[in-house]
């Protein structure tokens, strides 16, 4: 079984399922978590990590539905093959969402766009 460390918080906007969601998926985006290797279970995650049943199924079910995983019944969870082309893909969208995010955020405070590239350019230490 993959081992995975999932941190959860209780402060914040993002919900534990979604928390689960993006820490299993960026394990697979990573490449630590490789094609058919089995999850822990429903019930042996949500124990492991003190919630609901509920809460690691709808996870499951997203990551399901989002093609990151396969369940087999009676077998258990399984990381599903992702191609390298989607892959690309699939990190590129979450950091386009995360841009996205950075955006409103500086709209919010106030801040122009050429601010807010000034403040990329020194975190990205200005390499051109």
């Amino acid at each position: 079984m993959a081992p995975i460390d999932i941190i959860l918080t209780n402060s914040g906007d993002v919900p534990i399922y979604q928390q689960i969601v993006d820490q299993i998926k960026g394990a697979v985006l990573r490449g630590e978590l490789r094609a058919d290797e089995p999850l822990p279970s429903i019930r042996l995650l949500a124990k492991e990590l003190q919630i609901s049943v509920i809460t690691t199924k709808r996870a499951y079910e997203e990551l399901e539905s989002e093609g990151l995983i396969y369940t087999i019944p009676g077998k258990g969870s399984f990381v599903a093959g992702v191609d390298q082309h989607a892959l690309r893909e699939s990190k590129e969208q979450m950091l386009e969402e995360k841009a996205k995010e950075l955006l409103a955020a500086a709209e919010l405070l106030g801040l122009s766009r050429r601010e807010l590239r000034a403040i990329l350019n020194r975190v990205l230490g200005d390499e051109r």
